[in-house]
């Protein structure tokens, strides 16, 4: 054979891998700032949604440690709106986080963990909407994201998804997020589901859906941050009364008139707190490793601020409704310490759907602790609190 064909046959099947690459994602057997080998299989990728496939979401894929053939398939949008999924992956439910101890500054270092929801299931960890983590947008002209519209997006994103992952179709699908995904994520089951039912391909095997500290009614939400802080002891009797008094159980949305309110609001909010992951995730060798789109980004930010966001769903119990009317199970946890979305204004909403109590409130158990406390209603949602958690 001759060089020229040496190099021929060389080339085609660079562009046969590259295309596969395109498919399926690219594979990531290391980390920067992990020591050795990934431990599990990564995968990351874009998938286009729209029209025009303008919108190229990008994802992080972990097969199951377990049983990949056979576990449940997730997907995890973080809340915001505007925070990216690798809040999920290294923060709360995934197989990799920083390690903190010790630190002295420079790219952090990742270290395995033990709780890992991956030794149970294969995830997605999706960046949504546009503009959020390392997703981006080929044009300019884009409408401002919408709950409504994301969702939307959920659903054509996990059918493509499929489409290339097909041995994934029969496995048991569970949308799952946290904080303001609890306005996206119920809508996005009911539009699955509704594709399901008008016969799109590939068809979902949709199983239910699980949701941490989720945004539901805004304004309940919002306001029951007030007694909460209060019975936490985290603001004094004299502040919680003004604000009582002053306000008359509304911070949400005060009469800009109402200067003392607004004042006692201003003190409230001084209880707040902020992390670390853009150092890791602005690195170039990380991106890199991650195969992100050159230049499709600026600066890498944990939560993108969005200017033009629509929150178009005031609250998303009606789609709670729906969804257990359909026969959809649900999995709603509380850190008992959270103050976004107390655990009592979810306790609250979970009270409006008014179905029966099939398991009264108990402890769950964990090496012989109390980890928090779990009840279970009729419409096969399941509400839990983690004890010392946010």
């Amino acid at each position: 054979m001759t060089k020229q064909l040496q190099l021929l046959l060389l080339l085609l099947i660079s562009l046969t891998q590259c295309h596969a690459d395109s498919d399926f994602g690219s594979i990531v057997k290391f980390l920067p700032g992990f020591e050795g080998p990934l431990p599990f299989e990564l995968e990351t990728g874009y998938i286009g949604v729209g029209e025009e496939e303008e919108v190229q979401l990008f994802y992080y894929f972990i097969k199951s440690e377990r049983n990949p053939e056979e576990d449940p398939l997730l997907i995890w949008i973080s809340g915001g709106p505007g925070c990216s999924s690798l809040n999920g992956f290294l923060f709360e439910n995934g197989p990799v986080t920083f390690k903190t101890e010790g630190y002295k500054g420079g790219r952090p270092t990742l270290v395995s963990t033990t709780y890992s929801w991956t030794k149970v299931a294969s995830i997605i960890f999706l960046d949504q909407p546009v503009g959020v983590g390392f997703s981006y947008t080929t044009t300019q002209l884009l409408d401002s994201p919408t709950d409504t519209g994301e969702a939307k997006q959920m659903d054509e994103f996990l059918r493509k998804w499929l489409s290339k992952h097909i041995k994934y179709i029969s496995n048991p699908f569970y949308v799952c997020g946290n904080s303001y995904s609890g306005m996206v994520i119920p809508a996005a089951v009911q539009e699955i589901s509704k594709g399901n039912d008008l016969g799109f391909k590939p068809q979902i095997n949709l199983q239910g859906y699980v949701l941490g500290n989720p945004v539901t009614d805004l304004e309940l939400d919002y306001n029951d941050r007030v007694p909460f802080a209060h019975g936490m002891a985290l603001i004094s009797d004299e502040l919680y009364e003004s604000l009582k008094t002053t306000c008359r159980g509304n911070i949400k949305n005060v009469d800009p008139r109402n200067i003392e309110c607004l004042k006692f609001v201003q003190e409230f909010r001084k209880i707040y707190i902020e992390l670390l992951s853009s150092l890791w995730a602005n690195d170039e060798s990380v991106r890199n490793t991650l195969h992100v789109v050159k230049g499709s980004i600026g600066d890498w930010s944990r939560c993108f601020p969005f200017v033009t966001y629509n929150p178009n769903i005031k609250s998303s119990v009606p789609y709670h409704m729906n969804n257990s009317i359909k026969g959809y199970r649900s999995l709603i946890f509380s850190g008992d310490h959270d103050l976004q979305v107390p655990f009592s204004s979810t306790q609250a909403w979970i009270r409006s759907l008014n179905y029966a109590i099939t398991d009264n409130w108990r402890p769950w158990i964990i090496h012989n602790q109390v980890a928090g406390y779990t009840q279970t209603y009729a419409n096969n949602m399941t509400f839990a609190t983690i004890k010392a958690s946010l």
